[in-house]
């Protein structure tokens, strides 16, 4: 995920992308962009690639989207985007149960490395995905804490609103791994203040469901019936998220 979630000069397309991708409409946003020029058939696949990571659906049409995006990459900075584009891909697929795509995502977000220069626009969000790779596909902590600090530091830099809310959110999640609810708890609550003033829907039930995670009752109900109504209002999005609710708002999952 990147992207602030406003839009340079207030670009009428921007906006209406914005609005349907925060609301889960990820296809009805792709749908308004041409396939025809490098920047946009990138935005194309992105869109798509996340559509799959919440809805684990979508499959074949994020991979033709980002074939798309892959041949009309002139650039190192296009060719490294679109890597990055594809190891998310790979490990949406691994992480849902798909299929394994584990040594893609790896070789992928490899070449993403290779391509993109330290300090280069979309190496925050390279080392945001490196450690979601540690973390879920690795089972290495230690190494998605410091990837995910690198992608910290370069988002707030940018001012990338939208990963940073992700970059604390996964870090505060390390932290409740570990026992230290003080730091979960500011981590998520950072996040939940970012993907609100975004206006983030998508996202927001999550970052409700983590930071219950760390208070005590009745707080703690109160966030995760929040966070059920958001996820009956997106229609079980994001699917994975059912398991962490309720009964009732498990069960509008499977509906």
């Amino acid at each position: 995920m990147s992207g602030n979630g406003t839009t340079a000069g207030d670009d009428p397309l921007q906006t209406a992308v914005w609005r349907l991708r925060s609301r889960a409409c990820w296809a009805d946003a792709a749908a308004l962009l041409p396939s025809d020029t490098p920047a946009a058939a990138l935005q194309r696949a992105v869109l798509l690639v996340e559509r799959c990571l919440y809805t684990e659906r979508g499959w074949q049409e994020a991979e033709d989207a980002l074939r798309t995006a892959e041949a009309l990459a002139h650039t190192d900075e296009e060719r490294g985007a679109a890597a990055c584009e594809r190891g998310q891909l790979a490990y949406a697929a691994t992480l849902h149960g798909v299929r394994d795509r584990a040594d893609e995502a790896r070789a992928a977000l490899g070449r993403a490395a290779a391509l993109i220069p330290p300090g280069g626009a979309g190496r925050a969000l390279l080392d945001f995905r490196r450690g979601l790779l540690a973390e879920n596909l690795a089972r290495s902590p230690q190494a998605a804490r410091a990837a995910y600090r690198r992608a910290h530091t370069a988002a707030a830099a940018r001012a990338d609103q939208l990963l940073l809310s992700s970059t604390w959110r996964h870090l505060a999640g390390l932290a409740l791994r570990d026992g230290e609810l003080a730091e979960a708890r500011h981590g998520f609550t950072e996040s939940l203040r970012i993907r609100e003033e975004l206006g983030y829907l998508v996202g927001t039930a999550p970052a409700l469901a983590s930071l219950a995670d760390t208070e005590s009752e009745p707080e703690a109900s109160r966030l995760r019936e929040e966070a059920g109504r958001l996820f009956r209002l997106l229609g079980g999005v994001p699917t994975w998220l059912a398991r962490y609710l309720s009964p009732p708002a498990a069960g509008a999952a499977t509906a």
